[in-house]
């Protein structure tokens, strides 16, 4: 049975007062999200005609009390990224034919722009009071659409991915298998639950297993460390920019960080100098998982008995890769060429985009993910980059991530990306953005100079430009295409 909120709600049933989530604003005990859930599908019910629901709210636990009120009317969830703009995220409500948005007055006053052609739910405005209205969930097919996320659109308009009950299921079910989470783990994270990572390892997963979550609306590097030291959670899950500010709290220490079992990076690579610096500094080892928005999206993550240096750890057990080259030929273990994955968390295909679906999606089920990377001979997966970042410099194939890795251990560079610039003589040349670490003296030369005593003269940056800050999106990653313009 792949009915995503039954075991919610079996959680609920068991343990009404349990505590479930800690946010911003206040605690919510299971009895809170589940009844407030039915409470909250009634108006839903009285408002929403269409099939698919939209949400917009900040991380909280009015998500998954939204969410799920959704998922008991058998009808679809949209989360909305807030932090687009006001035209972005009225493109994503039009293309969703969603009648109805749920939100918050304060998020819609911040916004300032009140999104057109939808019924608004404003949460704060609604009486939850007295025995919610209890009826037995539905059971809903395994292959009926639960989610909708749209991609960050980093090329052309974003794409709605259909996510089933059945994906988020296994995929929540293979990840608490994988890196044993259950019921006595809290997790903390701050990553927004309209993203793929904190809507299934964040929210849902917790949940799922009768856990304990603790969400920070905004991420504050001090006020992490302090929730960390009040709440003592077990799995701690962020994007590498995140592990990179922790850095600049003085006053934290190893001390601050025993309670954690796992330290997940995710959403973008990790950078050797992040990850050194880190267990140097704290002794912890931050460990990557691996997925995309089309994957549900966890695909590997990388735990104390699954995990081996610069890799994203062992694929879960449901999912499998394919390596291939550029003739679609299967590459053995070690050699380096494009990932494939299959398994039961790989998206039902683009929302009203059947042509799309039918380009990344082959006949028996493997999803094109467009990243560059190998399988050693034990399962354990690397990647090396995305195909279409990947330079071809005089002939070589060279990933920006490896210059990326030279630039970020230079004392003075606190963070670094590397594009592409055609070049009639050597088809494209290296070019280097970087973002300096605080009273840190650009020198061109000095720093060129450091990149040529690991890398071949070919790959060293041609021009290094310095950013007050990288162009980055919703979760962190880096905006490749802004730099390109």
């Amino acid at each position: 049975m792949y009915t995503l909120h039954w075991p919610i709600i079996r959680n609920a049933l068991k343990h009404p007062k349990r505590t479930a989530i800690v946010d911003d604003q206040r605690t919510w005990r299971y009895i809170d999200i589940v009844g407030g859930a039915f409470h909250l599908a009634q108006v839903i019910e009285r408002t929403s005609t269409t099939q698919n629901v939209a949400i917009l709210l900040p991380t909280s636990g009015a998500f998954p009390m939204t969410l799920l009120a959704i998922l008991l009317l058998k009808k679809t969830a949209v989360p909305v990224n807030y932090l687009l703009s006001a035209e972005e995220r009225q493109y994503i409500i039009d293309d969703s034919e969603a009648d109805t948005l749920i939100s918050v007055g304060p998020m819609l006053e911040f916004l300032g722009d009140r999104p057109k052609n939808v019924n608004i739910i404003e949460l704060d405005k609604l009486s939850f009071k007295g025995i919610p209205p209890f009826r037995l969930p539905p059971l809903t097919p395994a292959n009926d659409t639960a989610v909708i996320l749209y991609t960050s659109g980093t090329s052309g308009k974003p794409k709605g991915v259909m996510l089933t009950h059945k994906n988020l299921r296994s995929d929540i079910e293979a990840c608490s298998d994988h890196a044993e989470i259950y019921q006595n783990d809290a997790l903390l994270g701050v990553l927004p639950q309209f993203h793929s990572f904190g809507l299934t390892a964040l929210t849902l997963l917790p949940l799922f297993v009768g856990g304990r979550a603790i969400y920070s609306a905004r991420f504050v590097p001090r006020k992490i460390i302090d929730l960390i030291k009040k709440h003592r959670p077990s799995v701690f899950v962020a994007i590498p920019s995140m592990y990179n500010a922790l850095l600049t709290v003085k006053d934290a220490g190893p001390e601050d960080f025993t309670s954690l079992r796992h330290v997940v990076s995710g959403g973008e690579p990790l950078s050797q100098a992040v990850f050194d610096k880190f267990q140097e500094r704290f002794n912890l080892t931050i460990r990557e998982g691996y997925g995309l928005t089309e994957t549900s999206p966890v695909i590997s993550w990388g735990t104390p008995d699954h995990w081996r240096p610069k890799s994203v750890g062992k694929l879960l057990p449901s999912a499998k890769a394919r390596i291939l080259d550029d003739d679609g030929n299967i590459l053995p273990p070690g050699e380096e060429g494009e990932i494939l994955l299959t398994g039961p968390m790989i998206m039902k295909g683009y929302f009203h985009l059947p042509d799309l679906t039918r380009k990344v999606i082959t006949n028996d089920g493997y999803f094109i993910t467009g990243d560059w990377g190998k399988l050693d001979k034990d399962g354990f997966l690397y990647i090396t980059g995305r195909k279409k970042e990947m330079l071809i410099i005089g002939g070589e194939n060279v990933f920006p991530r490896e210059i990326e890795e030279v630039l970020n251990t230079h004392p003075d560079v606190k963070d670094s990306a590397v594009i592409g610039k055609n070049d009639d003589v050597r088809g494209e040349l290296p070019v280097a953005f970087i973002e300096l670490n605080e009273d840190a003296e650009f020198d061109e030369r000095a720093v060129r100079n450091y990149c040529r005593e690991t890398l071949a003269g070919f790959k060293v940056p041609r021009e290094i430009n310095v950013l007050e800050a990288l162009p980055r999106n919703a979760t962190g990653k880096i905006m490749r295409r802004e730099l390109t313009a």
